[in-house]
């Protein structure tokens, strides 16, 4: 039996999306209805109209460009938005198929975790990327580095996630941003 690959993209289980220059040329159905918005609106539109602001497309945007450059694949969990405005957490994927030019072409799984994980809290677009970088399970030094800000920044950071979380500690924290 010959497998359809067009049928197969479409039905995945998980979003996919093919991009070209941070654009998406084509996606799933399971994307379109993550996001609810149907494929005739997002398709020629801009990975933008998924994130929360431009701030945290832009700065992800410059994150993943040397790590797909050097790894041909990017994954992370971070804060996405739908059509409707709601804020989610979303575990992303992908791979550029130029490599030596990442943002050229490439294909992107997404997967809802609003399931397991919801937004609690208003976040500024630093303390989603701190909060997702907690998540991962790394020290505020490797966040300064990934983020290329001082780890005592970070420390900042964390401190103004538990208050607003109520967290008592470091652990406690991430427990609460995970469930």
């Amino acid at each position: 039996m010959d497998i359809d690959y067009k049928l197969a993209f479409e039905l995945a289980p998980v979003g996919l999306a093919l991009s070209r220059n941070r654009t998406m040329v084509d996606c799933n159905r399971h994307l379109c209805e993550m996001f609810g918005a149907s494929r005739e609106l997002l398709v020629g539109q801009s990975f933008l109209v998924l994130y929360p602001s431009v701030a945290e497309f832009e700065r992800t945007g410059s994150r993943i460009a040397p790590i797909l450059n050097r790894q041909g694949t990017y994954v992370d969990e971070r804060i996405m938005k739908r059509a409707s405005g709601e804020t989610f957490w979303c575990h992303v994927t992908g791979r550029a198929l130029v490599p030596d030019s990442p943002h050229e072409a490439g294909i992107w799984t997404f997967e809802d975790l609003s399931s397991r994980r919801t937004v609690k809290a208003e976040l500024t677009p630093r303390e989603r990327e701190v909060a997702a970088h907690l998540m991962a399970g790394l020290t505020s030094k490797e966040i300064g580095k990934a983020l290329t800000i001082s780890h005592r920044t970070v420390e900042i950071y964390r401190a103004r996630l538990m208050r607003k979380y109520k967290a008592s500690n470091a652990g406690d924290l991430v427990h609460k941003l995970m469930t």
